[in-house]
């Protein structure tokens, strides 16, 4: 399982105005340039940025994006879900009656997985654009005592 690239370029287009927008709008061909990221995906994707309400445009000579927001107050997850890319870790329809295996029911993993989809949420949630530029993302998942290695027994 893995990101879209539609999300993935999201959080780094924002994480770059975060880290490169103190001193105004930054432009889409800068983003691009430095992210190394078509600068027609990145048009697409800031429309839908736009309309969740993450990023202003500014026009004129020195235009280009700002965050709406301080960067400690933009989540990972609100990224995410801006460009429309829900995080699934099962094969199940939300709202269908198909199951992971094609038919009504489910399979015998599918707790597991959707377990993990909440997981990554919850993750995504407690991570800011703040939390990307001042380097503190390792270690986050990390909940209680740190689980030691474990041993194969044959």
């Amino acid at each position: 399982m893995k990101l879209t690239a539609k999300a993935r370029y999201a959080v780094t287009a924002l994480a770059d105005i975060a880290a490169f927008g103190d001193d105004g709008p930054v432009a889409l061909s800068d983003i691009a340039a430095r992210q190394v990221i078509s600068a027609t995906f990145l048009e697409q994707l800031f429309a839908k940025l736009r309309k969740a309400g993450l990023v202003e445009s500014r026009r004129g000579a020195t235009g280009g994006y700002v965050l709406t927001a301080a960067p400690a107050e933009i989540r990972v997850s609100d990224i995410v879900r801006a460009v429309d890319e829900p995080i699934r870790t099962t094969a199940c329809q939300p709202g269908e009656h198909i199951g992971c295996a094609g038919t009504t029911a489910r399979c015998l993993t599918h707790d597991l997985w959707d377990e993990l989809g909440r997981h990554i949420d919850v993750f995504l949630s407690s991570v800011t654009l703040a939390d990307i530029t001042d380097k503190k993302v390792l270690g986050r998942a990390m909940v209680g005592e740190p689980i030691e290695a474990l041993e194969v027994v044959k």
